[in-house]
């Protein structure tokens, strides 16, 4: 069955914003022509591909089967127009890149915004949020996840391992005294996340040191997080590359360490797009390159 190309766009398009209106909005089309384009490829299969509801649009079982056909299609149409620049000189095009807030704040932005220089054609969107991406709505062309994906026709790649400790700012520890036992965090602000925004398990790390405090302020990303700390509102656990960037914090309860993982995460449709890949692997070698900057001096 020979399908319309221009079908199976507006489809994926539906498919991963589970909404007529915002996939029209995505392709630049009004919602009666989305609408046209549906119906038409459902006469093509032969069948209802999405269950139309007031609160968007689901796929029917006929819809979640035609859906990995139909992202093929899409794979290998891009990897044709890839084929047709392979042999330039320069990388064009845009790759979207889904990162924890941290890393993609204190890490990433810079390194990234380097090699954006050297590829003018190359359109580098780097989104550092506290949340998770779906590589199969095409969220994003990378992400990096804090949990290891099981799920899905993704390539995985461990990053690296990155150590969190507890900090406080040199006005705090001036004003309100030092830190030697978790017995000095009693009368101090703990400064964690917002308990039922953490997008992870991975996030809840925060333990003893929670424990032994009476008074939080709750941020929802890790840049608040740190900026809170390094303002003198109270002691928090941040990211060791991250906090040994900002010379107004200490280290404090160096028995403390919290160790997690970076992952690294591309679609197999998409991996073997030029673009795609020396964006792969252009963060792969800069994590390689930092090594011990991911962990506190303690442990290096």
């Amino acid at each position: 069955m020979a399908l319309d190309w221009d079908h199976i766009r507006v489809f994926l398009a539906v498919a991963r914003s589970g909404q007529f209106l915002a996939a029209g909005r995505r392709l630049g089309l009004d919602h009666a022509t989305v609408g046209r384009r549906i119906n038409a490829l459902e006469r093509e299969v032969g069948g209802k591909l999405f269950e139309r509801r007031t609160t968007g649009a689901a796929l029917t079982g006929m819809g979640e089967r035609l859906l990995p056909a139909a992202e093929r299609m899409e794979a290998a149409l891009l990897e044709t127009l890839s084929e047709f620049s392979r042999t330039e000189a320069t990388i064009s095009g845009a790759v979207r890149i889904g990162a924890p807030d941290g890393l993609g704040t204190y890490f990433l932005v810079s390194r990234l915004a380097e090699l954006a220089l050297v590829y003018p054609e190359l359109v580098i969107e780097l989104v550092p949020l506290p949340r998770t991406f779906s590589l199969s709505r095409r969220e994003a062309d990378i992400a990096i996840t804090i949990d290891r994906p099981v799920e899905g026709r993704l390539t995985v790649l461990k990053l690296t391992d990155y150590s969190l400790s507890a900090y406080a700012s040199r006005r705090h520890l001036e004003t309100v005294g030092p830190i030697a036992t978790l017995d000095d965090l009693a009368d101090r602000t703990f400064i964690s996340y917002v308990p039922d925004l953490m997008y992870s398990p991975a996030l809840d790390y925060a333990g003893e040191l929670e424990r032994a405090t009476r008074r939080r302020f709750e941020c929802a990303s890790v840049t608040a997080q740190l900026e809170a700390v390094r303002a003198g509102a109270g002691v928090g656990v941040l990211h060791d590359y991250a906090a040994g960037q900002t010379a107004e914090l200490v280290r404090v309860l160096p028995h403390f360490s919290v160790r997690r993982s970076y992952w690294l995460v591309t679609h197999n449709d998409q991996r073997s797009l030029r673009r795609i890949a020396a964006l792969h692997d252009f963060i792969v070698d800069q994590v390689r390159r930092a090594g011990k900057a991911f962990f506190c001096p303690s442990e290096t």
